[in-house]
């Protein structure tokens, strides 16, 4: 079977779709072995370091498995979706659930394990979002997202940082899309103010009931405008 020979770079990410599209087409049904690099670099008109890049891309995609002594087989005939992937195609408001069960817990460890640099970041923190109120919507929401992320830092637990690094994306682009459609800033510039200060004073009073009430009340507030639209 001829793949057809590649036109130049990029090299790799035209062969990883072309066998790709080999599999997800049925071409090389769930089971099957695939050609030897050789074979497949001659059919590709690529050389065997592209095929071997390429059929670790699929790997990763979780398409394909090599086995020790025997080759490579298909072992799944749809890609792999990664956190990222599904993140952006959930609704915003699982995505909320989700983050309400993150970050509420996240507030109440900061409470407990702050230390001074991180009282310093969460007033600077706020102070950034305040000035904020001043300019536009998407600087806005950045520094409110900024506070809710030094929140999270100290909170000193690496996993979590990493879960809420992962949700910022999708936060930064669909808080903007809800400021701008209930124009929520328009009679209140700085909306959220008093919830974000309540919210870092019981951070840096170590009061972590506080902190995860302020932070539990601010997002339910948001999920039930969520839900209203």
């Amino acid at each position: 079977m001829s793949l057809g020979a590649l036109r130049p770079s990029p090299l790799v990410e035209q062969a990883t779709e072309h066998l790709r599209e080999q599999i997800t087409g049925g071409e090389w049904p769930l089971g099957t072995k695939l050609p030897g690099e050789t074979a497949l670099a001659k059919s590709l008109g690529v050389g065997r370091s592209t095929v071997r890049e390429a059929l670790r891309a699929l790997a990763g995609a979780g398409l394909v498995q090599a086995r020790q002594g025997s080759g490579v087989f298909v072992i799944a005939t749809e890609p792999r979706e990664d956190w990222s992937t599904r993140l952006r195609q959930a609704a915003i408001t699982d995505v909320y659930e989700v983050r309400m069960l993150i970050e509420v817990e996240a507030a109440q460890l900061a409470a407990r394990r702050r230390t001074e640099d991180d009282i310093t970041a969460l007033h600077e923190a706020l102070a950034t979002r305040r000035d904020a109120a001043n300019a536009g919507n998407a600087e806005f929401v950045g520094a409110d997202i900024a506070l809710h992320q030094a929140v999270v830092a100290a909170a000193h637990n690496p996993v979590l940082t990493s879960l809420f690094t992962e949700f910022v994306p999708v936060l930064q682009r669909r808080l903007l899309d809800l400021v701008e459609l209930l124009s929520l800033r328009s009679d209140d510039p700085n909306h959220g103010d008093a919830g974000h200060a309540d919210l870092v004073n019981a951070v840096v009073q170590g009061d972590a009931e506080a902190a995860g009430r302020a932070l539990r009340d601010e997002l339910q507030q948001t999920l039930a405008q969520l839900h209203s639209l």
